[in-house]
């Protein structure tokens, strides 16, 4: 585990990157008064995931490859993050639907009703956490995967 100390630290810090951007989605109302909002802000997060993963490999390159890193071991570095932010998951799946935004769901299935979109039932069984804990447990490996390709591109260096 100590050569993976890097991807471990970096897969925490993408983790708090979330939980600060569900803060402040929350703070700024997305879960609330400007939800008809949160489809269009809410997948900015990819910026921020672009740049966590960037600064990581910088640092794996200049800290644990000597200054000098393949597309293939950037890849790597991007796939040990992604196997431990997925593995973190759950907990923070948690922790955005109980603790910071525990009137996530309801809001959602509301305004969903209110517009039109989906009906009570649809609503219900679409927006509540044993279905985001699925989504996001699939989403996370495969997001990783496609972020590591793309930022291992960029960073490699030999």
């Amino acid at each position: 585990m100590k050569n993976l100390k890097t991807e471990i630290k970096w897969a925490l810090i993408f983790v708090s990157m979330q939980l600060s951007w569900f803060v402040i989605e929350k703070l700024t109302g997305l879960h609330d008064r400007n939800i008809d909002q949160h489809y269009i802000y809410t997948n900015f997060v990819a910026i921020f995931a672009f740049i966590v993963y960037a600064l990581a490999f910088l640092d794996k390159r200049k800290n644990d490859f000597g200054g000098k890193m393949t597309y293939w071991q950037g890849l790597k570095t991007g796939l040990w993050i992604s196997l431990f932010v997925t593995i973190l998951t759950p907990l923070t799946q948690y922790l955005v639907s109980f603790w910071i935004s525990p009137e996530y769901f309801p809001n959602m299935i509301a305004y969903s009703v209110d517009q039109g979109k989906m009906s009570q039932e649809e609503a219900k069984s679409y927006f509540n956490f044993k279905n985001y804990l699925i989504q996001s447990a699939i989403f996370a490996p495969i997001a990783g995967i496609f972020t590591s390709a793309i930022v291992a591109i960029f960073t490699r260096k030999e």
